[in-house]
């Protein structure tokens, strides 16, 4: 018999209408939110997390960013898979030079764009403006005809920007994904092999850069970071010793009001601002080690 796997589940308290910063808040914090629709017609959000959750780091995350939070209850499930048990289906999104759909759509979608196939239970990042940031300045990155031959992907969630690059630079590159989560590593393994560069994405379990996985592969031709700005500043060391000269990094998940902060700890290590793009109030910066 399968072992039974832990996870918490946080559901916050209905709504008629959700304001969209609080939505896309969740999006940022959690591996797996889903978006349900009352008897009432009201909106309920549910996300899910490991069971080492800091709820107290949650809070005042939420409070610096300017977030109120709804009341919310937090229960322990247990299940054979968590992530499987709690599938979300989503209606397939462009993003940029991408198509990103559910394995649940029997068919992939006609398109004209790059596709990537997620597994649905893990659309955290999916249609987050965070994620569609992030693929803007991949893509400025591909229009800049940059050369690469090792990507990181630091938190990488689902790994869709790890497969996204593994789409673009397939031909020449490895892609290194990790994340603090083990179920993350898991999913990114099995979308990567989904989208058939599952020998291209590499994921392991890292606590920022610390595991040997991330020092002994680097240094990377490009970092992406798309995290939340406190551990975007704490680990500005870390990310410019890994990075090549002459490479670039990606760095996303903060607010307008944060773009100073985590940009100004950046170019204290050495590195160049070349972008910043904006999506709603969410931001992401294309930065380069001079």
């Amino acid at each position: 018999m399968s072992q039974m796997s832990q996870c918490l589940q946080i559901t916050f308290e209905e709504r008629q209408e959700v304001d969209p910063l609080f939505a896309d808040f969740l999006e940022v914090c959690f591996e797996v939110v889903s978006c349900n629709y009352t008897e009432a017609g009201n909106e309920q959000y549910v996300a899910y997390a490991e069971l080492g959750f800091d709820e107290k780091a949650f809070v005042e995350v939420a409070k610096e960013q300017g977030i109120e939070l709804l009341p919310y209850t937090i229960e322990l499930l247990e299940s054979q898979n968590w992530l499987k048990d709690n599938v979300i289906e989503f209606a397939p999104v462009e993003l940029e030079d991408f198509l990103i759909y559910g394995i649940h759509e029997k068919e992939q979608p006609q398109t004209d764009k790059i596709p990537i196939k997620i597994y649905a239970a893990t659309a955290f990042g999916s249609e987050h403006q965070t994620t569609k940031a992030c693929l803007q300045a991949i893509g400025k990155l591909k229009k800049l005809g940059v050369k690469t031959d090792k990507i990181l992907d630091m938190g990488c969630g689902s790994g869709i920007l790890a497969i996204a690059c593994a789409k673009i630079w397939h031909e020449k590159s490895k892609i290194f994904a990790v994340d603090i989560d083990e179920e993350a590593v898991w999913v990114t393994r099995q979308n990567a092999v989904d989208n058939g560069v599952g020998k291209i994405v590499s994921a392991e379990v890292s606590n920022g850069y610390a595991a040997s996985f991330v020092t002994e592969n680097g240094e990377y031709d490009v970092i992406i970071a798309n995290i939340l700005a406190r551990p975007l500043i704490e680990m500005a060391k870390d990310l410019y010793e890994n990075l090549k000269t002459g490479g670039y990094c990606i760095l996303s998940g903060f607010v307008e009001d944060q773009v100073e902060w985590v940009v100004q700890a950046h170019q204290e290590q050495g590195l160049k601002l070349l972008d910043v793009y904006e999506i709603d109030n969410w931001r992401a910066a294309l930065m380069e080690k001079i």
